[in-house]
């Protein structure tokens, strides 16, 4: 098993004909994943390899019925095309564009929301089942198929930390990139159940970062539902307070946010805090 994505997830790309969208539809293929089409307004019946260009996504999904669309659209669209992908019905939208306004990151979150499907991102690196499919821009060849899941607010942090749990031996069920940004579709705790309920997945890694309280939230949930190992990463020990370091809700202010208190609330709540990543592989027992 795995959770959100597997061999039954259906992609479309908007934006595919862009130089983002093009590349990594070409890395997802490669990957295994299933791109069924693409959407470009005005280069529909083109042909980006072997993908068919729509104009909509009504059009694309009319003739290719999928299940998950992947958003490579400049900022200025981004939320149209967040709409668009919701406005059809697509379950599960992954945006990767990054600089999109937080009141409008607000606003797409809840029409989302509204249509019954879920958004993860934006400005994330998307998520992967190793052997099953990929949707996003994470390198897939670090990753390898096995019992740990991984939630993270980073998105080359990710890569760091599945590289060194795939050479410890450690495979994952499904790695997922929550991104950076304040405002987000789908948060920690979101995650953390579906791992729960997840019969392939054994433990837990999570990875976080200054700013925000979505460690401490997470936190909370652990210690009153979890039954599953977790270990995390805190990442920004050192950075100066009000200071943004690197994400956009990477910001200590008002004594609030800092590593201090997430490492502490994740303690409290029975989870194993490591201070480098390359020791979590031995905190899951290897």
């Amino acid at each position: 098993m795995s959770i959100l994505i597997g061999k039954d997830t259906r992609v479309i790309v908007q934006g595919i004909t862009g130089r983002d969208g093009s590349f990594h539809a070409a890395a997802m293929l490669k990957d295994g994943t299933a791109v069924v089409g693409g959407v470009t307004p005005g280069k529909g019946g083109n042909r980006v390899g072997s993908v068919p260009v729509f104009n909509t996504v009504a059009e694309a999904c009319e003739a290719t019925s999928p299940n998950c669309s992947i958003i490579f659209v400049p900022a200025q669209h981004a939320s149209a095309a967040c709409r668009e992908a919701a406005d059809n019905r697509i379950p599960l939208i992954v945006c990767i564009t990054e600089g999109i306004p937080v009141l409008e990151s607000i606003e797409n979150c809840h029409y989302v929301n509204s249509r019954g499907g879920r958004l993860i991102g934006p400005n994330c690196p998307g998520l992967i089942s190793p052997g099953k499919s990929k949707v996003g821009i994470m390198p897939g060849f670090i990753h390898h198929q096995g019992p740990v899941g991984v939630i993270s607010r980073s998105g080359t942090l990710t890569y760091e930390v599945v590289s060194l749990l795939s050479a410890a031996g450690w495979g994952q069920s499904t790695c997922v990139g929550i991104g950076g940004d304040p405002v987000k579709g789908t948060a920690f705790v979101e995650l953390l159940e579906l791992f729960e309920a997840d019969g392939q997945t054994e433990a837990i890694v999570l990875v976080g970062e200054i700013g925000g309280d979505d460690e401490e939230i997470a936190a909370e949930y652990i210690r009153g539902r979890m039954t599953k190992p977790v270990v995390a990463f805190i990442a920004g020990r050192s950075a100066p307070p009000d200071k943004r370091m690197g994400h956009a809700g990477a910001i200590v202010s008002g004594g609030k946010g800092g590593a201090r208190e997430k490492i502490e609330a994740l303690t409290r709540a029975g989870v194993v805090v490591v201070d480098r990543p390359e020791l979590i592989a031995g905190a899951l027992g290897k």
